[in-house]
């Protein structure tokens, strides 16, 4: 008979949500990022509105039909930012210092409503920062297939991902309540110009 105690038992640790420290890309490794996320026309006219983009293309299924697809296709922009953010939890989840950019996007087959995307992201190469101690560049190759294996998508990024020891000292820093702990850029030189 199950134990019908409503006490929970005392918390032993806690574990904490991340992604990879620099120190844990290997290049060679694949991630496969699960679940896949199905496309539907609502998030398609969703975000090709909210992004300033009157493509018909996108947006107008009786013009759409005379072309070349014979319909709709889900906006390229959106499968590019979804296997990205597929990837987050699993590799860049509060690690990252910044995203440095793309040398390669590639569309190779359409997206459509209805289409299951699924996520896959290899580890292309790390190096130490010569200018940021404590910060290393990884360049990663992120691949969109739908749900029959056809590659919709491709991109080759680089992003800034904080060592370890470097990113628990500013998580440190950030406190339990998770406000911001060294700030880099503009406000951070605006808050020191007034402090001085």
């Amino acid at each position: 008979m199950p134990d019908e105690s409503t006490e929970l038992p005392a918390v032993r640790r806690d574990v904490l949500q991340r992604g990879l420290w620099f120190e844990e890309f290997e290049p060679g490794t694949r991630y496969l990022h699960r679940p896949g996320r199905t496309v539907t026309e609502a998030d398609n006219v969703l975000f090709t509105t909210m992004t300033m983009n009157t493509q018909s293309l996108h947006l107008d299924a009786a013009w759409a039909e005379g072309q070349p697809f014979g319909e709709r296709l889900v906006n390229s922009m959106f499968t590019l930012a979804t296997i990205v953010g597929a990837s987050v939890a699993q590799l860049t989840q509060g690690t990252i210092v910044a995203n440095l950019g793309f040398t390669e996007v590639a569309f190779p087959a359409p997206m459509y409503h209805g289409d299951t995307l699924y996520s896959e992201t290899l580890v292309v190469a790390t190096r130490e920062s010569a200018s940021r101690p404590g910060q290393g560049i990884v360049t990663l190759h992120h691949v969109g297939r739908n749900q029959h294996g056809v590659e919709v998508a491709r991109a080759t990024r680089s992003v800034l991902m904080w060592m370890r020891e470097a990113g628990e000292r500013q998580a440190a820093a950030a406190g339990s309540d998770g406000a911001p702990g060294t700030r880099i850029g503009r406000r951070a030189r605006v808050a020191s110009d007034e402090e001085e």
